[in-house]
């Protein structure tokens, strides 16, 4: 991600400015880029810059790394109402892969079907950029947990 876009999307839900503060490790390592993100419509659009690291033996992306893109997206889709310390932690996800991933640029959109106050229903899909190729779609539920601050650690006197 570049500084530019960081500094022209300010006002992003807190998710969306969450990731550009601090990218969890995972989603570093599957090269993702926030392109789009609308919180009427509750959908996202990213890229994934999927490196050779991510393949398995014969060359494709393996299976589970797909799946992690589709869990990113659809994540990033549900908490996009969220407010600052609240997250969406996933409860269940089904992914069905239509064509081989390989590396290079991967599209990725989700979008909310429903949100509840407790749960929410999402689906996503991947499309690889160079050949318009669909590669894998999914749905997702997902809960809402707001997090607790800790309590400042105590002076210890001995």
């Amino acid at each position: 991600m570049s500084e530019r876009q960081v500094e022209t999307r300010e006002d992003w839900p807190p998710n969306i400015q969450a990731v550009f503060k601090r990218m969890a490790p995972a989603s570093r390592y599957l090269g993702l880029e926030i392109l789009e993100a609308d919180k009427t419509a509750r959908t996202v659009k990213v890229a994934f810059n999927a490196s050779d690291e991510l393949c398995n033996m014969w060359g494709g992306i393996q299976g589970g790394m797909v799946a992690a893109m589709l869990d990113d997206v659809m994540s990033l889709a549900v908490g996009l109402d969220l407010e600052w310390g609240q997250i969406s932690p996933t409860l269940e996800l089904k992914v069905s892969m239509l064509n081989a991933a390989r590396p290079g640029r991967i599209i990725g959109t989700g979008h909310v079907i429903k949100r509840g106050k407790s749960v929410g229903f999402i689906e996503g899909e991947l499309t690889d950029e160079e050949s318009g190729k669909l590669i894998a779609t999914g749905s997702s539920t997902a809960t809402f947990v707001t997090l607790k601050k800790k309590a400042p650690a105590a002076d210890v006197q001995t």
